[in-house]
């Protein structure tokens, strides 16, 4: 099984190797690729140095899948490059999620929708995957009819420069701005440009990828995302409205025995999820959970994730471990 990580010298890229080091994912021959100007570098993996090749080297060396992460700019390039030599992409930019051709998977949603003629499948937006990986159970048994989240996502979301902000601003360093404003000791309501309809791009992927994942066009979401001075993970607090009332107690069952979540809901004891336990983990975490008080059949929750893991480079190499195990690589 060769297998190409393109963006590899970056935060994702980086994440990428680790993860499919820990999963084990079959690697016969690693094939990282990065732009131009990297490479010639090395990157490690499994203990072992590799060498950073060239998208043409990249796609003459055929592996058998490229889980991509170098930007929505050279995924449209290139990313159909890979696929006409026969190469299936796993892409984790926005290039291709919500065009009405390519598919785009969370594992414990959706995977079934794919087929062995999808050559570029989409990775969802991390603060989406976390959300639709919490509400399919609860879709299923009771029907969502509308979400109201807000999210609170972690610096490692921008990248290293905006870790490199932070970091300098807790030191006292001057440097670099990945933020128009200081991100340490504050909040900051704005995650991607803003569009015409004051929403940012970043809460419209929220909207229309929940709607494509869950296969449901009638589940109405409404967003807010916020850039906080944490890493380790995004958290959202989320209020579901369902057409059909619920038991709080098998509710709480019913998402601890689903697959990606583990329930962190014992307040008597403090307990809940965060951030700061939710990192290196590949589940997604829920808690808080209780009725909202002010409307029937409605929910409030909170979700926590590692944008790194769970949010990228572990749902795109599930997404490959599913394409594997059906025999669609």
């Amino acid at each position: 099984m060769k297998v190409a990580v393109v963006g590899a010298t970056g935060l994702v890229g980086s994440k990428m190797l680790q993860v499919l080091a820990e999963r084990n994912f079959p690697v016969t021959e690693l094939i990282p690729v990065a732009s131009e100007r990297s490479v010639g570098k090395e990157v490690m993996f499994k203990g072992k140095a590799y060498k950073v090749v060239s998208m043409e080297d990249g796609i003459a060396a055929k592996p058998a899948v490229a889980i991509f992460s170098a930007g929505g700019d050279t995924s449209k390039e290139w990313a159909p490059k890979f696929a006409a030599a026969g190469i299936k992409v796993i892409d984790n930019s926005s290039a291709w999620r919500m065009d009405a051709t390519k598919k785009l998977v969370v594992p414990e949603v959706n995977a079934q929708v794919l087929t062995k003629d999808d050559f570029i499948i989409a990775n969802p937006n991390c603060s989406t995957i976390q959300m639709v990986v919490a509400l399919q159970p609860l879709h299923l048994k009771y029907k969502i009819k509308r979400v109201v989240v807000s999210t609170y996502q972690s610096v490692t979301g921008t990248g290293k420069s905006a870790v490199d902000q932070l970091m300098n601003e807790r030191n006292g360093i001057e440097g670099a701005m990945a933020y128009k404003y200081r991100i340490d000791l504050n909040a900051i309501p704005q995650i991607d440009v803003f569009l015409e309809n004051g929403y940012t791009k970043e809460e419209m992927k929220m909207v229309k990828e929940t709607n494509k994942i869950m296969g449901d066009d009638s589940i109405k979401v409404t967003a807010t995302t916020v850039r906080i001075p944490v890493m380790g993970g995004h958290s959202e607090s989320v209020n579901v409205e369902f057409e059909n009332d619920f038991d709080l107690a098998e509710l709480k069952q019913l998402l601890a025995s689903s697959a990606g979540i583990i329930v962190e809901d014992d307040i008597a004891n403090f307990i809940y999820p965060m951030p700061m336990n939710a990192h290196e983990r590949d589940e997604v975490f829920v808690g808080r959970l209780r009725r909202d008080e002010t409307q029937a059949n409605t929910l409030n929750m909170w979700i926590v994730s590692d944008n790194l893991r769970k949010g990228a480079a572990t749902n795109a190499v599930q997404i490959a471990e599913y394409m594997m195990g059906n025999g669609l690589l």
